[in-house]
């Protein structure tokens, strides 16, 4: 799985990218169809926007975040981002059981 992060108007520091690794891994690691995950950050006078895109084979899945701290939008756009592949992952499994 790879891991793109992008800033606009924002400037990427080792503490925001750890967290985001850190945070990728712990909550994606159950998806093994993920191949490609992208998050943009982005700076707008005091909104803190975080947007996750998610690409895998059969999967694109988005979420987007926005808030007074960065950190806290990246947390909410990636909670957003698994909540949607849960439910996919859900759906697929549930179309396949016989009664």
């Amino acid at each position: 799985m790879q891991v793109h992060i992008t800033g606009r108007h924002v400037e990427i520091t080792d503490g925001i990218r750890e967290h985001i690794y850190g945070k990728v891994e712990r909550t994606l690691v159950d998806f093994p169809r993920i191949e490609d995950v992208r998050i943009v950050l982005e700076l707008q006078k005091l909104v803190h926007t975080a947007e996750v895109l998610v690409q895998g084979k059969d999967v694109h899945v988005e979420g987007k975040s926005s808030s007074e701290n960065m950190y806290t939008s990246i947390d909410e756009a990636l909670d957003k981002a698994e909540k949607q592949l849960r439910k996919l992952r859900q759906k697929v499994q549930n179309h396949h059981q016989h009664p």
